[in-house]
């Protein structure tokens, strides 16, 4: 699959399907940053998108309304997840009565592991490094159906009703910035953006230095993997998509990093904000705070903070 294969008549009417979907997605609030006592030193007009209130807590379950919407009712999936994709999928298992297995890494919260298995679908731990391998065995041994959490041209699709929403309240944004794991969530969004005519807007993906797959695809010209590690464990799958790499490629401006410190200090000033934000979530906006994007001076910009799931258990590590 090709990026070609991604048009605004196939955006649209995957936006539609996740509107009307019956897992009940949010059209989240965005709000002006002015609005909230965060901190800026820059002046600009910048609008945060509250993905973190989205269902199931994060932008996670705009791509699976789309999957599990083209998918045959009842059947058998597995799929690789640090816990967001994992609690969306499984949520829809449940509604739609299918069965499923989460592959997650080591490395995630004992607690998201336990959230998902409440939805009934198993769950299996293992090394980042290892986790394509046991999908592999699942689908040949087992006959299981894999969906992709973040390489997955539905999935990138319904990701992509975020930025339109985006358009709905701020129709020519100069910049917008987007946290990056495996790429799902900025392509779909770069791509809604640049394709409903914004062609000067400059979108930036955000991932964290221990986990910069993209980061490391721009410079190799295709997609790398690598041994990715972060406390942004959202942000660390093993190697960038194929397909969000070339959308990213064709319409994001460029990727920045971000450290661990200045992740949990991103953390703790929106929790002190009173904005229950996880690590991955925040990765936006902590770029715009420690000045990473460029060129954001008197500019209408768009920060996403992607998502919400951090138990009281993960907050006691966050400073303040």
């Amino acid at each position: 699959m090709s990026a070609d294969a991604v048009t605004l008549e196939l955006l649209r009417e995957a936006r539609e399907t996740v509107r009307g979907s019956p897992l009940g997605v949010i059209n989240t609030p965005m709000i002006p940053w002015g609005q909230t006592t965060l901190p800026l030193d820059i002046h600009c007009n910048i609008h945060i998108k509250l993905e973190n209130m989205q269902r199931t807590g994060s932008f996670k379950i705009r791509g699976v309304a789309n999957q599990f919407a083209r998918r045959e009712k009842g059947g058998h999936f597995v799929t690789m997840s640090a816990g967001n994709y994992g609690k969306s999928f499984s949520y829809a298992s449940k509604h739609y009565g299918s069965k499923g297995k989460v592959v997650m890494p080591e490395t995630a919260p004992a607690s998201r592991s336990i959230l998902i298995q409440s939805f009934g679908v198993e769950v299996e731990r293992v090394p980042t490094s290892c986790m394509m391998d046991v999908v592999t065995r699942c689908v040949q041994e087992d006959n299981m159906t894999f969906l992709h959490s973040f390489d997955d041209l539905d999935l990138i699709a319904g990701h992509a009703s975020l930025g339109m929403e985006v358009l709905e309240v701020m129709p020519q944004p100069d910049v917008v910035v987007v946290c990056c794991g495996g790429g799902g969530l900025l392509a779909g969004v770069a791509a809604a953006i640049k394709l409903s005519g914004c062609d000067k807007t400059r979108i930036y993906g955000v991932e964290p230095e221990g986990a910069c797959t993209m980061y490391k695809s721009f410079i190799e010209k295709k997609p790398v993997g690598m041994d990715a590690k972060s406390i942004a464990s959202g942000l660390a799958p093993p190697f960038a998509g194929k397909l969000p790499f070339e959308l990213c490629q064709r319409y994001v401006e460029g990727i920045v990093l971000i450290n661990d410190e200045e992740i949990k200090a991103a953390v703790s000033t929106l929790y002190s904000s009173g904005l229950v934000v996880e690590a991955s979530g925040c990765a936006a906006f902590a770029a715009i705070v420690n000045n990473k994007i460029p060129g954001l001076e008197g500019k209408n910009v768009v920060c996403i903070l992607s998502g919400g799931n951090i138990g009281k258990d993960e907050l006691a590590n966050f400073p303040g």
